[in-house]
């Protein structure tokens, strides 16, 4: 079967709220013969399915989530939103109103059996049972509320799941069964309020990538021969031209072909400023139009655009698990049954050995049923991590997976790249410096036609001065480049070098030696030692140099210069303000330079003229001294770097494919002061996933030791264990959308 037979689907599942929820699921559908793969999402309510359509179709795939019990909200396509589009949906739920109509019984219920019991005179026959009018109401109140836990309970059963559906459910029916009305009665409606509180505060988690997803457009003002047309962003192709005036925002990622205007990026790259544009210039999906109007011409439809892939990713790194709660996982898979067995115990044990109450230690067993439930445990790893993704992936980080913002808040030293990183990256050539009887054109001339086939930004530098000042370039010949050194090529029929002074030690041409030039000894020490001298007075003021020359004779040295990030000395101040132990800086450019940046912006040590995979070997190095580290680079050229490091962080990665895919994480824009507020986050989305497991456990520990001495009540059990810590670990995972970057800067 190929995958022409294959269809992808999103279910929105708005009820699988936690990972035992998504554990019967997926055990119904993979059940299903002709399912090839499903990826569940509940921190979103989704559900990803791809199936083969000759064997199973779409309806099928909606049945089997429906069997495990949790309703299907819509099914949407691969490209779908698959989020619920208003968090306050569930107190207007069926579940809800039937919740409501319980609680009105058990509240006549329990004032007809206390404060007001002289109305409550009679008993009511009902075929074998006598009921007064309080136990009708509480049974009510039990049916009304306790029939969407039951039914849930009834799929657990089938699935042989021990979660909370098939647990409290065993305790309602169990209640009932024995004549316990009033405990059946507060236990199904104080846990129904404890499950749509729960599902509230879910959906409170989720709005944060229900803001992403908002962001993208709908509608689009595309221009055609016959004039404009308003279509549907879908229906943008690549190539077509696309009007966007004051107000709007860009339909798709794309080029500027008409028009000039500023633009609100903030939520691809987190940059607050609005980007000024102008024809040429590249924009991107969910960009804001604040003044002028553009025409864009389209480079990717809607489901390629870089906001999209930022939804995409955001989602995918939610489903993913952390070590934090793997370990959550094994210990709840424990616990669970073992307070279970407890729970039994309570209730057998103490009236059969010592003829105690069953009665009292029947409810005293139910209690325990109910704080055997580890809802709050289990959501209080996955909830903080998608609050810690999305609140990134508002301010322009974008984290790969739970695993990556858990590692970069333990990372003892950071490295950084030079160029791009801690620079602009936009090199420029300062300086044009002959030997000899050598013209400054013909230097660039030569400089420039030697470069035309290289990409390395240096080369650009080149070539751009070169045009800016009028120099022909010519095609070179045999064009051949030494990874990190230099080029090579033939230009007017000689043979030509430019690269690194150590290039042409390499090839047998020392600066230090007397052969540096035709004519006499002295004169040629006399062209070396200018060479040397020049190249050193460039470095020692950071700039990086290359030297130009033949096999006999140099020519001279082009300076380029590459000026600092404004923030980037802010940055390096402020991770260690924020406690990593060491900030190192890995280059390939020159000592020289090298020593003035690493001045300039702080840095604890620094690492220059390294090749690509001797980068490597200094992140390796790293490793072995300081443990965990993080490795900050432009994402393409630092890829094997970032590859070797503890978590590999690229910078500028908006509109770069590259970056995006390979990265653990990715700044989309080309602010390096998001390195604070990226370790910071991390580092407190690790406290917070601490302190919610920790004070779950805390709170059922506490719980189950006061049950055998009758100081837990049910509803205690269920509003402090259940419903309170629910609340109280979603509450504590939502802080992290409320932390901005400024917040890590001072």
């Amino acid at each position: 079967m190929t995958d022409a037979g294959v269809r992808a689907v999103t279910l929105v599942v708005p009820e699988m709220d936690c990972p035992s929820c998504a554990k019967k699921v997926g055990k119904a559908l993979s059940r299903v013969d002709g399912v090839v793969e499903h990826d569940l999402q509940p921190t979103s309510g989704s559900v990803r399915v791809r199936f083969h359509v000759d064997e199973v179709d779409e309806d099928d795939v909606r049945e089997a989530v429906e069997s495990a019990g949790y309703r299907v909200a819509s099914v949407e396509a691969e490209a779908g939103s698959g989020v619920l589009s208003s968090a306050g949906e569930v107190w207007r739920s069926r579940r809800a109103k039937a919740t409501y109509v319980g609680a009105v019984f058990l509240v006549v219920g329990l004032l007809l059996e206390f404060p007001f019991a002289a109305f409550d005179p009679g008993v009511y026959s009902v075929y074998w049972l006598e009921l007064s009018l309080a136990d009708v109401s509480l049974l009510a109140a039990t049916v009304a509320a306790g029939l969407p836990i039951v039914r849930n309970g009834f799929y657990s059963y089938r699935n042989l799941n021990l979660d909370v559906d098939m647990l409290m459910a065993s305790a309602i029916v169990a209640a009932t069964a024995i004549g316990f009305y009033y405990e059946a009665a507060i236990l199904a409606v104080l846990f129904s309020f404890a499950e749509l509180l729960e599902r509230y505060s879910m959906d409170q988690s989720r709005s944060s990538i229900r803001e992403l997803v908002k962001l993208k457009p709908e509608r689009a003002t595309l221009l055609t021969e016959d004039g404009e047309r308003d279509v549907s962003v879908d229906e943008i192709e690549v190539g077509d031209v696309v009007a966007v005036r004051p107000g709007e925002k860009v339909p798709v990622d794309g080029v500027v072909v008409v028009g000039e205007s500023a633009l609100d990026e903030s939520p691809i790259t987190g940059e607050s400023l609005p980007v000024d544009k102008q024809p040429g210039d590249e924009v991107y999906a969910g960009s804001l139009n604040e003044s002028g109007y553009i025409e864009v011409e389209a480079e990717a439809d809607a489901s390629g655009s870089t906001l999209n892939r930022i939804v995409e990713i955001v989602r995918e790194a939610e489903a993913k698990t952390t070590e934090k709660e793997q370990f959550v996982d094994r210990f709840a898979s424990v616990y669970t049954p073992t307070v279970v067995a407890l729970a039994v115990a309570t209730v057998f044990l103490p009236p059969l050995l010592l003829g105690w109450s069953w009665s009292t230690w029947f409810v005293r067993g139910l209690t325990l049923l109910v704080i055997a439930c580890p809802c709050a445990f289990v959501i209080s790893t996955p909830v903080t991590v998608a609050s810690g993704i999305t609140s990134a992936a508002r301010n322009g980080v974008l984290v790969k997976g739970g695993d990556h913002l858990e590692a970069m808040g333990a990372v003892d030293a950071v490295a950084l790249d030079k160029t791009g990183t801690l620079t602009q990256g936009e090199l420029r050539v300062s300086d044009v410096i002959p030997v000899g009887d050598v013209s400054t054109r013909e230097l660039l001339r030569v400089a420039a036609s030697v470069e035309r086939p290289s990409e390395h930004p240096i080369s650009d530098a080149i070539q751009r001065h070169a045009d800016d000042e009028g120099v022909e370039q010519v095609e070179p010949a045999g064009f051949e480049s030494f990874a990190g050194r230099g080029v090579k090529a033939s230009v007017d029929d000689t043979l030509y070098y430019v690269g690194k002074p150590t290039l042409f030690s390499d090839l047998g041409f020392q600066l230090t030696d007397t052969r540096a030039a035709d004519g006499g000894v002295e004169e040629r020490e006399e062209a070396a030692s200018l060479v040397r001298e020049t190249v050193m007075e460039l470095e020692r003021m950071g700039k990086t140099v290359v030297v130009v020359g033949s096999g006999e004779r140099l020519l001279g040295v082009v300076a380029v210069a590459d000026d600092l990030r404004p923030g980037a000395r802010l940055a390096v101040d402020n991770l260690h303000r924020l406690g990593v132990e060491h900030v190192v800086m890995l280059t390939g450019d020159n000592e020289g330079s090298a020593a003035a940046v690493a001045d300039e912006v702080g840095v604890d040590a620094y690492e220059a003229e390294l090749l690509p995979e001797e980068k490597v070997d200094a992140v390796e190095e790293l490793k072995e001294r300081y443990g965990d580290v993080a490795m900050v680079g432009d994402g393409v050229n630092d890829a094997p770097a970032l590859a070797a490091a503890t978590v590999g962080v690229a910078m500028g990665a908006a509109g770069t494919d590259t970056a995006i895919e390979t990265a653990d994480i990715a700044l989309m824009g080309d602010d390096v002061t998001k390195l604070p507020y990226l370790y910071g986050l991390s580092g407190t989305a690790n406290t917070v996933v601490r302190q919610n497991i920790w004070s779950s456990l805390a709170v059922k520990l506490a719980l189950a030791v006061g049950v055998p001495f009758g100081y837990v009540t049910v509803a205690v059990a269920v509003i402090v264990g259940d419903m309170g810590m629910s609340l109280g670990v979603t509450g504590n995972a939502m802080r992290l959308s409320r932390l901005k970057p400024e917040r890590y800067l001072k």
